[in-house]
């Protein structure tokens, strides 16, 4: 089992498409501290690529991404 990853914000961009649920996690990162934790839940199949380009352009970390209850989440940190 995998142990759960604290957060302190959490977007819900499930039935979104590209490019809105990076839209919004930009926005929602932009009011967040450094070392903050955002989750992010999506099911958009484009978010995988998407969230794993974010993290390298941007540098927050991409702590984890999967799959749970039909939707991808991520685990990103602010930078």
């Amino acid at each position: 089992m995998e142990a759960t990853v604290h957060f302190d914000r959490e977007v819900d961009a499930r039935g979104l498409n590209c490019p809105l649920p990076i839209l919004r996690t930009k926005k929602t990162l932009n009011d967040m501290s450094s070392g903050q934790v955002l989750r992010i839940l999506a099911t958009d199949p484009a978010a995988v690529r998407d969230f794993q380009a974010f993290s390298k352009q941007t540098g927050n970390q991409l702590l984890q991404h999967g799959e749970q209850d039909g939707a991808f989440f991520f685990l990103l940190k602010r930078k």
